[in-house]
């Protein structure tokens, strides 16, 4: 019996205003990628000398990625941001100085699920199944990047590899000059009123350029968490559910709901948080959480390649590219990591390592996370910046 003043079918139609929503949430994150581009075409060469200089050393770059992560607790944000540069109409972000960006994005991006752990932090127990589960996220990468970087260095794989992949798209991307972005028609509109606004404020030149790039990183940041929240009021209890089906049945199976879910939310923090508190609680074992782990890595890739339509022109290639080095990054660590037993177990015992010292002392959990996201990074940066790497 229908209850009164529900009228038929209307749960159906209840989610409508979120998928509107998402929509025009989608078309805003996309706008400030175009908006960052224009801004930094603006810009011109001169203010960018000194950042790409930065970023000439590879472990300068690594760094700078780590650091742009746990600033805005989002790789998807730095992954965006690196995306929007390398494909830059005018002075791009060199190609090869951003792949050492994205890999610092992945380490970066694990400090979400890490902060999650420290919530249990009056339990011990609690506090040892959680912090396991948030840190072997970090391990992963740590080993991951540890590896490829210097082998990237040494032999350039990821890079050519890439190429040879985004060259087979070649028919749908051209070679950038002609091609246009089925969606630019849409998302040129978002920064049209920005760069009115500029050019009231400033006049023209390059602070108008300046407001521009620095109001669509705002617009950025502040579209992507509204479409992670929107996404995950619609979608996150039923990830949940689905990855109660899978856990602990077949390893594939869990990464494939790990990428689903992160594509879903369109953060991978969303996705190892979730995992934290299950652990907490007892429901969920540190070898169940890690190839659901490794799936999120997979998953938040997505938003590169989404980055990645936003833009046009002569360097639009670049941008597909890094995109599919940010993918190929995740695809070789866990190819490296996971499928021998004695290997996949050295990032899961550091984890069981990091707990038994968080229950050990409380304070050095919180000094893990400062320091090694927030402490060391920065104090490198600054160190290499005077000695002039």
């Amino acid at each position: 019996m229908m209850e009164p003043g529900r009228e038929p079918g209307g749960s159906r139609f209840a989610q409508l205003p979120r998928f509107a929503g998402l929509i025009l949430l989608f078309v805003l994150f996309l706008g400030a990628i175009d908006g960052l581009g224009e801004g930094f075409k603006g810009l011109g060469s001169g203010l960018l000398d000194g950042f790409f200089q930065a970023s000439a050393n590879p472990f300068v770059g690594l760094i700078i990625g780590i650091l742009a992560t746990t600033l805005v607790q989002s790789s998807s944000v730095t992954s965006s941001l690196i995306v929007g540069l390398v494909a830059a109409p005018e002075s791009p972000l060199p190609f090869e100085h951003a792949i050492p960006m994205v890999m610092g994005a992945n380490i970066g991006t694990t400090v979400t699920n890490s902060i999650a752990a420290l919530g249990h932090l009056r339990d011990g127990k609690e506090l040892r199944r959680a912090f396991e589960v948030a840190t072997c996220h970090d391990m992963f990468n740590l080993i991951a990047v540890a590896i490829l970087l210097p082998l990237e260095i040494a032999t350039g794989f990821l890079a050519r590899l890439s190429g040879a992949i985004a060259g087979q798209f070649g028919g749908l991307l051209g070679t950038g000059i002609d091609y246009e972005s089925p969606l630019k028609g849409i998302i040129e509109l978002v920064p049209m009123p920005i760069q009115w606004f500029a050019g009231i404020v400033t006049g023209s030149g390059e602070a108008a350029a300046a407001l521009l790039a620095v109001v669509s990183v705002v617009l950025l940041v502040v579209a992507l968490g509204l479409l992670v929240r929107t996404l995950k009021s619609i979608s996150a209890g039923r990830g949940e559910a689905a990855l109660h089906r899978v856990l602990g049945r077949h390893a594939l199976l869990a990464m494939g709901a790990g990428a689903v879910v992160t594509v879903l939310v369109q953060s991978s923090s969303i996705t190892t948080s979730m995992l934290v508190p299950l652990a907490g609680a007892g429901l969920l074992l540190l070898d169940d959480a890690f190839p659901v782990t490794l799936g999120a890595n997979v998953g938040t890739t997505v938003t590169a390649f989404l980055a990645a339509l936003a833009v046009s022109g002569a360097n639009a290639h670049w941008g597909f590219q890094l995109a599919v080095v940010h993918l190929l990054f995740n695809l070789v660590g866990i190819l490296m990591v996971y499928p021998v037993s004695r290997i996949r177990q050295i990032p899961l015992a550091a984890a069981r390592r990091l707990a038994d010292i968080a229950v050990a002392n409380r304070s050095l959990a919180i000094g893990y996370v400062i320091v090694v996201f927030y402490g060391i990074p920065a104090l490198l940066l600054v160190i290499s910046r005077a000695l002039g790497l």
